[in-house]
C-alpha cells in the first residue's frame, strides 16, 4: 500500500547511480569441480556397495524442498528476471468502474504468468491470489478497503487476496486525492496492484512471516517502522520487476516508462503521518531499481543501507 504525497513536489533529479541501490545476495552459487588427472583407486567390494547406496540415494525424488524463507538471504533472489509477459493493456478509462476493474484483472493473469514460472522454478510453491474489486468501498478479511480517508489498495495474507476501490484510487477519498491526479493512464494503477502482487511473491516465499516475526521481536516503533518501509519498498520493487516484463506490449513506452518514475516520485509517507512505506524518494529509487535491473536479488531491501529505506 502506498501513499500519495499531495503536498510538496520533490525534485527526484540527480546523480542516476544513487537511483540504484546494489542489493548484494549473500547466496553462493554452487561452483564446478574438474576431475582430477591421478590415476583411479583399487576398489574393494565394500567400497562398490556403499557407493551404490550413495548412487540410489542421489537417484531417489526429493519431495521435500528446503527453502530458505529468510530476508536477507530468501531462495526468491535466486530467481533471477521475470520472464517477458505478452499483456496488451488496451485502453482502459481509469475513472470507469467497469473497464479499470477489467483491466485490472485482465492483468493479474499476467502477474500470475510472470511470477508463477519465476517462482516455481526454485521450488516456492505458486498459487494465484484472490482479488475483490469495489466501485467504493468494501469490508475485507483485513479491515476495511479503502481504509476511512484513504484510497490505497491492500494485501491479505490471512485469505492472500488484494482488495481495492476504483473510485478511490483514481478520484481520491477524503483528503487523500486519487491516482488520477498524477496520471490518467492506467499503467499508474496497474503498477500499485503489482506491488499488491509483490507483496503475494513476499507470502509465498516466506518473506511475510519472517519479517512478521521480526517486527514482533522488535522493542520500538522506530525498529518497527523502519522493518515496514524495507517490506513495502521491496514490494514496489517487485511490482517495478512486472511493469518491465510487460513493457513490450503493455506497452510501456519510453515517455510511458518516464510517467512511472514520475507517479513514483510522488507517492510514499504523508508528512506527519508514520513513516511505514518510504519516502516518495526512496519509492522512485526501488521502483525503479526493480524495472532496470529486473532481478529478484536486486529488490533485496533488506542488505540495502538505511538511507534508501528511509
Amino acid at each position: 500500500m502506498l501513499v500519495v504525497i499531495v503536498a510538496a513536489l520533490l525534485d527526484s533529479a540527480g546523480d542516476p547511480d544513487s537511483l540504484s541501490p546494489l542489493a548484494i545476495p549473500t547466496y553462493t552459487p554452487p561452483t564446478y569441480t574438474p576431475p582430477s588427472d591421478d590415476p583411479p583407486t583399487p576398489r574393494s567390494r565394500e567400497d562398490d556397495s556403499s557407493d551404490r547406496q550413495e548412487r540410489e540415494e542421489r537417484e531417489r525424488p526429493d519431495t521435500q524442498v528446503r527453502l530458505n524463507t529468510s530476508l536477507q538471504n530468501n531462495t526468491l533472489y535466486q530467481a533471477g528476471a521475470l520472464p517477458t509477459v505478452k499483456c496488451p493493456a488496451g485502453s482502459a478509462n481509469i475513472y470507469s468502474h467497469a473497464q479499470l476493474k477489467a483491466l485490472i484483472l485482465k492483468t493479474s493473469k499476467c502477474m500470475d504468468a510472470a511470477w508463477s514460472r519465476t517462482l516455481e522454478k526454485e521450488g516456492i510453491d505458486w498459487r494465484a491470489p484472490g482479488w475483490a474489486i469495489a466501485a467504493k468501498r468494501g469490508r475485507g478479511a483485513c479491515g476495511d478497503y479503502p481504509s476511512p480517508g484513504s484510497i490505497v489498495p491492500y494485501y491479505c495474507p490471512r485469505n492472500e487476496t488484494i482488495y481495492a476501490s476504483t473510485s478511490a484510487m483514481a478520484r481520491g477519498s477524503g483528503r487523500s486525492l486519487g491516482y488520477g491526479g498524477l496520471t490518467s493512464w492506467h499503467g499508474g494503477i496497474i503498477s500499485m496492484m503489482a506491488h499488491e502482487y509483490g507483496h503475494h511473491v513476499q507470502q509465498l516465499s516466506g518473506l511475510t512471516d519472517s519479517w512478521w516475526r521480526k517486527t514482533l521481536d522488535s522493542t520500538s516503533s522506530s525498529g518497527r517502522l523502519a522493518l515496514s518501509r524495507r517490506f513495502e519498498l521491496q514490494a514496489t520493487c517487485l511490482g517495478g520487476m512486472f511493469m518491465r516484463s510487460v513493457s513490450a506490449t503493455y506497452p510501456v513506452t519510453p515517455a510511458r516508462r518516464e510517467t512511472l518514475y514520475y507517479f513514483y516520485s510522488r507517492v510514499g509517507d504523508h508528512p506527519g503521518y508514520p513513516r511505514d512505506h518510504g519516502t516518495p524518494a526512496n519509492n522512485n529509487r526501488w521502483f525503479r531499481q526493480g524495472y532496470e535491473k529486473n532481478k529478484t536479488h536486486q529488490c533485496n531491501t533488506w542488505l540495502a543501507p538505511s538511507n534508501t529505506t528511509s
